[in-house]
């Protein structure tokens, strides 16, 4: 049950889905006047080294998050000071040398860990990965709460350590419960006011059922929260049955949704010389929001070209985003 370790994947293609998307929608909610609670039903470690083992081992940073800053020259600065992102111009991307905003404002996160990445604009000089917790944290404000589960033992130890670290007094709260379960004590939030990310590792089958079951359970629950979930893209029944569970629920409850994919590369075993059969690792992934905020097809409709264009490595590459309500 707890072989999964979100280190070895830690940067990938699915990472820049999720963060790009989970940065655009923590920027439009905390930016309100009143409280928001946030509620991450499955966080991780909350950090991850990219130099580290897992990392190293699996490579998957490498045709993630190095792949998209590997197209950045050194950050020209706009005339407020701040610097943006330029891509090479040996490649275009979408029609624009500058990166989308959304794309924009993921990498000023990852700058706001790593000073010496911030300070050169380096790829080689990003060492430290934010998992979901850190990326929520960064956007509270004083009158925000963040409450985050994790039942894997040893990401539990590493994320109570890490949150303890930033000194934030009750405002962030860990607990080692399944975050399925423990979502039901927190909805209605006090405030009327909640943003949650199930991401689960979808490791068990029974994952999927469970997420969709989650989310019916919260929306009856707490009909105007935010309900983000992240999925792979693989070829199980269950996997493509998810969205689709989504969907239904969220037009049965008279809410809005927005559905975006991201494929890198075609899903189709490959057979090496040797007639062995090899699995070509995650292709795509997805993320389903319940109740989106307005802006955020727009971010997307900016950003996932761009994903496509530079994290792509084939022709079956491509997006989609859907949206209704």
């Amino acid at each position: 049950m707890f072989s999964y370790r979100h280190a070895f994947h830690a940067g990938n293609h699915a990472d820049v889905l999720k963060h790009t998307t989970l940065v655009a929608l923590m920027k439009y909610l905390t930016a309100k006047d009143t409280a928001l609670s946030v509620i991450d039903t499955h966080a991780g470690a909350g950090l991850y080294r990219l130099d580290g083992d897992y990392t190293e081992t699996s490579g998957e940073a490498r045709e993630g998050v190095f792949k998209l800053l590997s197209k950045e020259k050194t950050p020209q600065k706009t005339p407020d000071g701040q610097k943006k992102p330029v891509l090479n111009a040996t490649k275009k991307v979408a029609s624009t040398d500058v990166l989308a905003p959304a794309l924009q404002d993921y990498i000023h996160v990852l700058r706001g860990l790593n000073p010496q990445f911030a300070e050169t604009g380096e790829a080689a000089h990003l060492k430290i990965y934010p998992g979901s917790p850190f990326i929520e944290q960064q956007f509270l404000s004083g009158r925000d709460k963040l409450k985050l589960f994790e039942l894997h033992p040893t990401d539990f130890k590493s994320l109570s350590g890490n949150i303890e670290q930033l000194g934030v007094g009750r405002q962030v709260t860990v607990a080692r419960e399944d975050g399925f379960e423990a979502l039901k004590t927190f909805l209605p939030p006090p405030a009327r006011r909640a943003m949650v990310l199930c991401d689960p590792s979808y490791e068990m089958k029974s994952d999927y059922a469970r997420v969709s079951a989650c989310m019916a359970d919260a929306v009856k629950r707490f009909a105007t929260g935010t309900y983000v979930v992240w999925y792979p893209v693989i070829p199980r029944p269950e996997a493509h049955d998810l969205p689709r569970k989504l969907k239904t629920l969220a037009v049965k409850a008279s809410r809005s949704w927005l559905h975006a994919v991201l494929t890198v590369k075609s899903s189709k075993l490959i057979t090496d010389t040797d007639g062995e059969v090899i699995r070509p690792g995650l292709p795509a992934s997805g993320m389903f929001i319940i109740n989106p905020p307005h802006t955020l097809k727009a971010d997307l409709q900016a950003a996932l070209p761009q994903m496509v264009a530079l994290l792509g490595q084939d022709r079956n590459a491509g997006f989609t985003l859907n949206h209704g309500g």
